[in-house]
């Protein structure tokens, strides 16, 4: 690690002293051809990643790139003026790329100059230059996504800082790259003037101070600052084109060293096309340099091939023998298939919450969860199955639907957890934590605490109460997913008791179970309650026999639920709400596209962002007056946008104008537009 850490240090201090000491022919053969092959390596990097990320040390390794390449162009320059010789690669390009015609020579070079300064350089500069805007215009959706993923409970405190944090290396990469650009471009404008300089004091030089003759004096300076052009722009344009791959599809904890080895040289697939390229270039020009840097590239790349097959065979070995020993097993199989709707499962320091022998009441909780959700929801909960899980960490506990963990938490038991409602003036010592069901910060107390954090104002509650709240939140969530045709089938049984007509009509005349569930669900989705199923079934038996779209037939739901929906959403005060363009209204009914399937939406993925971060800055501003955001759209747009906006904000209240109480007051704060 000592000897990595220090290596750039060490090559960058080389670098400039290259500046000021001569260096002999061989040795400078050594470095145009370390020259030419990095700028290989570095070019087909950026074709292999997949995001900048993965070679975040671009921007640094840029600089070095071109410092070395301006300090070989110096130490070249000195040896042709000095003894008009440069070493083998240098006198070969001249001579073969020429063909050993100095018009040839000429030409070639100035097209290489004219094709890497005015195409790669200037369209790379003005890529990084927009990326960089663009990524700094997108920061604050991105923030927002990743705070209503948090509020939603989709990812933990840790995950959410994790994305913050690549989402401020990704701006800072690009801001990085919008001014590393700019030494690509200046490095060709120097290679320019150096090639006249060197043509020119080559003629000073061989002419009046060593007397050749004009053409001998001409030829001998003019083919080597072509060839030394030809090796510095070869390079030159590599790197360039590596600019234009990364800016247009950033970060890293290592520093410069350890990147430089663990992402430019990680690939032995990369090492042995580089390895090859030196092969090929070893008969034209020195080949002891290229053959050399041929059989150590290989070495490198076969080393890092065995190590990675060796891993893969152990892990497959580790794979069958895992599969043979659950073969193995006696047990009979059919129990395993089936799979319980939800299910909290704790380790073995929760097992007193939950045993009533030892005062526990975490069951009498589970019931009266069932029992709110049904006033609140009008769902049926399946049952919660409740097990110990010997593998989990003694205090841990996770929640999965349908056998899929989708959240978990951590409790200390004999302690309380404190949360700040945003009133509380002075702070409680305690150990800091996040509460699991909302992500909120929190702290973690002793009992002797308890009523002094209540004098100061904070909301105290017990670990039974914060299992509980957890679960009430993940089942409303998932509550569209527990809807199963067996559950409607119950509430219709339920309607049917009173109200046969309704039942006798819908089902299974006009519509099936099924469609009813698709109908519930999509109510659910959106945290609409469908314990009033006598409207519901009711408002279905009206418009089922015109249409058989589920999706229609939910906002012809939605509507007659109109009272309630307002209720929830706007009945506490919360009569801010935002309200989209005619002219955005207008564009989404035209880009809807129904088939026989279904209908769904059709906008360009640029118009799409547009609406997206214009939401955002509209959201900012109910979110600052303290108010949860609320969408007003027309009853034919309703659902589109919500299907629009719901993977960036899965928590946006969107409602049509139908599903408004006449008898509340609204107040448009901001128009949605593209």
């Amino acid at each position: 690690m000592k000897i990595r850490d220090a290596s750039v240090p060490i090559i960058i201090i080389a670098i400039i002293l290259t500046f000021i000491l001569p260096i002999p022919e061989f040795l400078l053969d050594f470095l145009l051809a370390i020259n030419i092959i990095l700028s290989t390596i570095i070019l087909i990097n950026t074709i292999y990643i997949t995001e900048p990320l993965q070679l975040s040390i671009f921007p640094s390794l840029l600089v070095i790139t071109t410092v070395y390449r301006l300090s070989l162009n110096i130490a070249t320059t000195r040896l042709i003026l000095l003894s008009g010789k440069a070493g083998g690669i240098v006198e070969g390009f001249g001579r073969f790329v020429g063909g050993g015609n100095l018009v040839v020579g000429f030409v070639i070079y100035f097209v290489i100059m004219i094709v890497n300064f005015l195409v790669i350089t200037k369209g790379s500069e003005r890529v990084a230059e927009v990326s960089a805007r663009f990524t700094l215009d997108a920061m604050p959706g991105k923030q927002m996504a990743i705070d209503a993923d948090l509020n939603s409970g989709l990812i933990n405190e840790a995950e959410a800082k994790e994305r913050r944090k690549k989402v401020q290396k990704e701006a800072d990469f690009y801001g990085a790259m919008d001014g590393a650009s700019k030494f690509v471009k200046n490095d060709a404008i120097a290679g320019l003037i150096i090639t006249f300089l060197n043509i020119a004091g080559g003629l000073i030089i061989g002419v009046a101070m060593r007397g050749e003759d004009l053409m001998v004096a001409l030829e001998t300076y003019t083919i080597l600052t072509i060839g030394v052009g030809l090796v510095i722009q070869l390079s030159a344009l590599m790197i360039s084109a590596a600019t234009s791959f990364i800016v247009t599809r950033a970060a890293s904890d290592s520093n410069i060293s350890a990147d430089l080895i663990t992402q430019v040289f990680k690939n032995p697939r990369i090492l042995y096309i580089s390895s090859g390229l030196s092969v090929i270039l070893a008969p034209f020009l020195s080949p002891v340099p290229f053959l050399l840097l041929a059989a150590v590239l290989a070495f490198i790349a076969y080393t890092i091939s065995r190590q990675e097959k060796e891993t893969l065979k152990q892990e497959e070995v580790q794979i069958e023998e895992s599969e043979i020993e659950e073969i193995r097993k006696p047990e009979n199989v059919v129990s395993l298939l089936q799979v319980d709707p939800i299910e909290l499962e704790f380790g073995y320091g929760i097992i007193p919450l939950a045993d009533v022998n030892q005062g526990g009441d975490l069951l009498d909780r589970v019931v009266m969860i069932r029992r709110q959700l049904a006033l609140e929801l009008g769902m049926i909960v399946p049952i919660i199955r409740l097990r110990d899980n010997i593998q989990l960490n003694p205090n841990e506990y996770i929640i999965k639907i349908k056998g899929v963990e989708v959240s978990k938490g951590e409790l200390m038991p004999d302690h309380y957890l404190a949360m700040n409602p945003g009133l509380v003036e002075e702070e409680i010592d305690g150990i800091k934590t996040v509460e699991p069901a909302f992500g909120l910060p929190a702290i973690w107390i002793n009992e002797t605490q308890r009523d002094k954090a209540e004098m100061y104002g904070y909301t105290v509650v017990d670990p039974p109460s914060i299992i509980a709240t957890h679960l009430t939140e993940i089942l409303k969530k998932f509550a569209h997913e527990l809807m199963g045709r067996q559950e409607v089938q119950t509430l219709i049984d339920n309607v049917k008791q009173n109200y046969p007509a309704i039942v006798e009509e819908l089902v299974p005349k006009v519509m099936t179970v099924g469609e009813i569930q698709k109908v519930l669900a999509n109510l659910l989705k959106e945290g609409v309650s469908i314990r009033d199923m006598v409207t519901i079934l009711e408002t279905l038996a009206d418009f089922a026999p015109v249409t058989h779209d589920t999706d229609l037939l939910t906002e012809y739901v939605r509507q007659a639920l109109g009272r309630a929906i307002s209720k929830k959403f706007l009945g506490d005060g919360n009569s801010n709400i935002l309200t989209l363009d005619p002219q955005l209204e207008q564009l989404i009914m035209e880009s809807v596209q129904k088939t026989e399937t279904g209908s769904y939406l059709t906008l360009e993925p640029s118009v799409s962002s547009k609406i997206i971060n214009n939401l955002s800055k509209q959201i900012q501003k109910i979110v600052k007056l303290g108010q949860q955001p609320v969408i007003l759209a027309s009853p034919v747009v309703r659902l589109y946008f919500k299907r629009l906006t719901e993977h960036v904000f899965p928590n946006l209240v969107v409602l049509s104008y139908n599903e408004i109480d006449p008898g509340i007051e609204i107040q448009s704060v901001g128009v949605v537009s593209v």
